[in-house]
């Protein structure tokens, strides 16, 4: 996980969920250093969260990091205790997504465009078809300033590094020809941008003060590459049938779709946490 903006990590005592936080329909990232929230809808401000809500994951994860990633109970641990006790649930952990559920369901708009219309016709809906014919990494590139254009708060942040992290990963994943992709490989590009979104957004909640904390440059990798396979396990799981293909959606079902997405990953990362912290 690359995200080029991290910070110390939210304040405790700031609201688990901003009111105006809708699905990405207002500005995000109210709760970081440098964001102003916008005056709420209903002139209300949401209840102050424990403002000792992440010490516990905290304290996991720098445990986990700490061992080099041979402590995997402590890693389960932090992530079962930042869906349920930092975040309020995995409800409301899909909720802080505001800004990368928002940008999601613009991805999966274009990739359901894609395999309903073909290539070719979902870059010209999306004013890209100068890119027709150029290599994969450049199309999506382009369709990055759509998705996900640039802004100055962190949720910003983390919805555009993830977008890079995930173009950097289609050549492994055997994505190389967009005028040639499969259903699935459009089906994959989803999931590893919602999986490192939701990776990225963990990291700058819990880990930013941890994830150099391993001596050994080998230790680190192991502790990063560690969190990122199980936060797409994750994914994966909630993506998991035929009723969750992004290639079938309608462009009145992608923002509900993407939503429930991101709740089930959320809710499945706390039981797979669960189980993982009880292993010792």
């Amino acid at each position: 996980m690359g995200t080029s903006t991290p910070y110390g990590g939210p304040n405790g005592g700031t609201p688990l969920v901003p009111s105006w936080l809708n699905g990405g329909a207002g500005p995000a990232g109210g709760d970081e250093p440098g964001n102003t929230a916008p005056t709420p809808p209903n002139g209300t401000i949401p209840p102050a969260g424990d403002a000792n809500r992440f010490r516990g994951a905290r304290g996991n994860y720098s445990r986990f990091a700490s061992s080099g990633g041979r402590d995997r109970a402590s890693l389960g641990r932090a992530i079962s205790g930042y869906v349920s006790s930092s975040s309020g649930g995995a409800r409301q952990a899909a909720q802080r997504m505001g800004t990368s559920r928002a940008s999601g369901a613009r991805l999966a708009n274009f990739l359901s465009t894609a395999a309903a219309q073909g290539p070719l016709e979902a870059l010209r809906l999306f004013k890209l078809d100068h890119l027709a014919g150029r290599p994969i990494e450049e199309v999506f590139i382009g369709l990055m300033e759509q998705v996900c254009p640039i802004g100055g708060t962190i949720d910003e942040g983390i919805s555009r590094d993830a977008f890079v992290e995930t173009i950097d990963d289609l050549a492994g994943a055997g994505i190389t020809d967009f005028d040639n992709m499969t259903s699935e490989q459009l089906q994959t590009v989803f999931e590893l941008y919602t999986t490192h979104t939701i990776e990225a957004r963990l990291c700058n909640d819990i880990a930013t003060k941890t994830i150099m904390l391993p001596a050994n440059p080998q230790e680190a990798a192991s502790v990063q590459k560690q969190l990122y396979e199980f936060i797409l396990r994750g994914v994966a799981d909630a993506l998991a049938g035929p009723a969750k293909a992004v290639t079938a959606l309608t462009s009145t079902q992608v923002q509900g779709f993407v939503d429930q997405v991101y709740e089930e990953a959320f809710a499945i990362l706390r039981a797979m946490g669960e189980a993982e912290g009880d292993t010792k």
